[in-house]
């Protein structure tokens, strides 16, 4: 099942199967005092939990996926949105006044979950918030495991030339930080290769009509190589709307504004 943490015991769960998932050497220097992932942003956000009930036990051992979802009023008491520190969505957001963004972060799911079932769940839930907080517009960092773009130049020309934002939502990279995703030509490209080398998580934005921006960022303290994923609600293809909404059924109160 697919709800909201409803209580601080559960997002630390979620923060810690956060750390779980992205125990890298980099984290675990920098997290060397608080071993559970988990930041400023935590207070203001939402936390998704995805739940296997059959595994039993506690809730820590149930939670097999989560997300961190904040929305525009709970990024404005924070002071920003978590993404901002790595792109310039502030001139974004200028050219939106009327829109509504949900920061979409810290995504994971255990290894042995990872498939089409577990994120399917998740955009259930995505979707029944997104309805409930009349979002329109979803942003936030897709990460690459490792600091070399280069290691990933198949996937993210596969980006670049097959799934970019448009002018309207074009998003660069904070200044002096910005890495061209564009590092191969089109005609290079092996469209089964580059999909199979992309993380599950990238390739269900991709299914669900998700654009993602021309700069990637390399993050030392999660060892990743991370660009932005762009996507309006109107552009989620119809069927998609239709295999989501029937089936999310995240507890009502935990969804209310």
């Amino acid at each position: 099942m697919v709800r909201l943490a409803t209580n601080p015991s559960e997002v630390e769960a979620a923060q810690r199967l956060r750390s779980t998932v992205f125990d890298t050497a980099e984290r675990r220097t920098s997290a060397a005092t608080d071993p559970i992932d988990r930041d400023m942003f935590d207070h203001y956000c939402d936390h998704l939990i995805v739940l296997d009930e059959a595994a039993g036990g506690s809730l820590m051992n149930q939670i097999v996926g989560t997300y961190r979802l904040l929305s525009p009023e709970a990024a404005l008491k924070a002071g920003r949105f978590y993404s901002s520190a790595e792109f310039d969505l502030p001139a974004l957001m200028a050219r939106h006044p009327n829109r509504r963004f949900l920061e979409l972060g810290r995504s994971c799911v255990l290894p042995a979950y990872r498939g089409k079932r577990i994120i399917d769940l998740l955009w259930q839930g995505i979707w029944t918030y997104c309805l409930t907080h009349r979002i329109d517009t979803m942003i936030g960092c897709a990460s690459f495991a490792g600091t070399v773009p280069a290691a990933h130049a198949e996937a993210l020309s596969f980006l670049a030339h097959h799934a970019p934002a448009d002018r309207a939502f074009a998003c660069p990279a904070v200044a002096g930080r910005g890495i061209p995703t564009d590092m191969m030509p089109a005609e290079a490209l092996a469209t089964k290769r580059a999909l199979a080398a992309m993380p599950p998580l990238v390739k269900g934005y991709l299914r669900v009509g998700a654009t993602f921006g021309h700069e990637a960022v390399i993050d030392e303290d999660f060892g990743t190589v991370d660009v932005l994923t762009i996507l309006p609600v109107e552009r989620i293809a119809g069927r998609y709307l239709n295999h989501f909404t029937p089936k999310a059924k995240p507890a009502a109160p935990a969804l209310a504004a």
